[in-house]
């Protein structure tokens, strides 16, 4: 248009440069070509400050039609509001306000429990977001907080404990068994919780300060924002949030909600640890805390303790002797009696502590020869209640290894015999056993 508008602009002025020539050629001299030049350079100028004034002009032109234009649909979505919600069957609905947006909050009744999103927003296309909600009511299982399994692992805070033996046949044995502590009770004890706090303690009216025509409304920590106006602050459920059993959970065994926070807590034989969500184990034998007689060995376990007694076995053709509160040794033979001579020298006993379901394969335990007169050791299984759960692995030259090979879940006590056999051109010296008694916990950690 610019182009046509200049073209339109040079013929007129050519026109009256010609008339203008014709009108001088009797009296004047006509005009130079650069006198003309100059006269066409000074119009396009003119047109050129007239286009720029246009253009200016369009665009604020358009600016004034797209404010009006936001101006209306803002009038337009202000009336606008999403449907109505319906407040779930046993429970109720919190705000009045439908507009876009705005946000909506569900509870449920004691004695139920909401199955669905807590807050629903209304949104451009004026319908709500998530589904609907429902209240469900709560049973026995549903309300027990203690009825999830929670991960397998081993003790992570003790050392190694050791026991070495001294033999008065060929062979003299030291029996040592990797990292496991003592935490895991056979019958534990259900904990007892706190009640929850009634439902009406979940929600309170928000904070509000008027400022200058404008109100801003907040919550306490834990508690989040809803009603109308922003006027009542509803109780986030945070074990909810995060649910025992998956990753993230708050705590390890066990999650109460209370308003505005949570509280974790541990099963009987354990106390909560310093940050507020593990527990740890509690050693009742250590700090004198067990019934066990005087005859009797206090063995700490995952959450409890066991009283056992050792005592020698009663063999036909041999009798033993204890000689520590751990070990029981043959007594000597008489000369030519093959059956006591076939007895086992020496028999130890060994207990050990392990949580439920705790990853296989691994090592638990080891048996190995401090000198060795005969020519060949063999390690085997002799017996045992819970055979397949156990193997035994030559791990050195005078060594031998006591393997989980499948995970146990608790609680159980099992048993496991490690026989070393000592052989001088294949004729025996001596057998050596080991009881290694393994308390599994009915708990994961």
């Amino acid at each position: 248009m610019r182009m046509e508008v200049l073209f339109r602009m040079k013929t007129a002025v050519v026109v009256m440069l010609c008339l203008h020539q014709m009108s001088f050629s009797s009296a004047q001299e006509c005009p130079s070509t650069h006198d003309l030049l100059n006269s066409l350079r000074q119009v396009e100028k003119m047109l050129a400050v007239h286009e720029a004034s246009y253009q200016q002009g369009l665009r604020s032109l358009r600016k004034k039609i797209s404010a009006l234009h936001n101006s209306t649909m803002a009038i337009f979505k202000a009336g606008a509001t999403c449907p109505k919600p319906e407040p779930p069957a046993h429970g109720r609905r919190l705000g009045r306000v439908f507009g876009i947006g705005h946000e909506v909050h569900f509870l449920c009744k004691p004695g139920y429990e909401l199955i669905g999103p807590r807050t629903r927003v209304c949104l451009d296309s004026l319908k709500w977001s998530g589904q609907q909600p429902m209240c469900r009511r709560l049973n026995s299982t549903d309300n027990s907080l203690a009825s999830f399994t929670p991960v397998a692992r081993s003790s992570p805070s003790t050392s190694s404990s050791s026991s070495s033996s001294s033999f008065p046949a060929s062979a003299a044995l030291s029996a040592s068994s990797p990292s496991f502590s003592s935490s895991s009770p056979v019958s534990p004890l259900s904990s007892s919780l706190p009640t929850p706090p009634p439902p009406s303690s979940s929600v309170r009216p928000s904070h509000c300060t008027h400022f200058l025509g404008s109100t801003r409304c907040t919550c306490d920590v834990g508690f989040t924002i809803s009603g109308r106006d922003n006027n009542i602050c509803t109780d986030i459920d945070e074990c909810r949030l995060f649910p025992l059993g998956q990753p993230g959970r708050l705590c390890v065994h066990q999650c109460v909600n209370t308003p505005g926070s949570f509280h974790c807590f541990c099963p009987a034989g354990y106390d909560l640890a310093r940050d507020g969500r593990s527990c740890t184990d509690v050693d009742e034998c250590e700090n004198r805390m067990h019934n066990c007689t005087l005859e009797q060995v206090c063995v700490n376990t995952y959450g409890g303790f066991q009283c056992v007694t050792v005592g020698c076995p009663q063999m036909k053709n041999a009798t033993y002797i204890k000689t520590s509160p751990m070990r029981c040794e043959r007594n000597p033979c008489m000369l030519g009696d093959k059956g006591c001579t076939q007895a086992p020298n020496s028999i130890s006993f060994h207990f050990l502590s392990v949580v439920s379901n705790m990853s296989a394969p691994r090592v638990l335990f080891r048996v190995s020869a401090a000198r060795v007169l005969g020519d060949t050791l063999r390690f085997g299984l002799a017996g045992g209640r819970g055979r397949g759960h156990f193997s035994v692995q030559r791990s050195g030259r005078q060594t031998g290894t006591l393997l989980l090979v499948t995970p146990i879940k608790g609680p159980a006590a099992l048993e496991a015999e490690v026989e070393m056999s000592e052989l001088e051109h294949n004729s025996l010296l001596g057998r050596y056993l080991t009881k290694v008694t393994l308390f599994v916990s009915p708990y994961e950690f």
